[in-house]
Formats: C-alpha cells, structure tokens, sequence
C-alpha cells in the first residue's frame, strides 16, 4: 500500500537535494572554470575560498532548521 504523501517530508527531501545540487554545480563547474583558465594554484585557492562559503551557507541553513525545530517543540506540535 502506497504511503500518504507529506508535504513535510518532501519539502525537507527536496531542500537537501536543490542544497546538494547547487554545492556539487558550484564546484565541478565553478572549480573547472577556474581550473581551466587560471590553473592548479588558483583552483585550489578556489576551492578553499568556495569550502569556506558553503560551510557558512550550511551554518547558517543548520541555525534556521534549528530555530524552526526549537519553535515547533515550543509550540507542542
């Protein structure tokens, strides 16, 4: 038997997909140019400035998920 669908769970299912999605473009695409016109020394001083981006961004997303868990417990749902 097929389950319910829960537009929770796709929402969440959906948000770490599009997150993934855009960190892996980010670094094949965005490392290959940078690879390709500038060469090895700036690819990898690209990827640690693009590391150190993405870690903020999945900071700050952590933070908000947190807030939001925090304040659906508060609220007894």
């Amino acid at each position: 038997m097929a389950q319910p669908f829960d537009p929770r769970r796709h929402r969440a299912q959906t948000e770490r997909r599009l997150i993934t999605a855009g960190i892996l473009i980010l670094f094949v695409v965005g490392g290959g140019l940078i690879y390709a016109f500038y060469g090895r020394g700036a690819w990898l001083s690209g990827l640690l400035c693009m590391g150190a981006g993405v870690l903020l961004l999945l900071l700050l997303w952590g933070i908000l998920n947190l807030l939001d868990w925090l304040s659906k417990a508060h609220d007894g749902e």
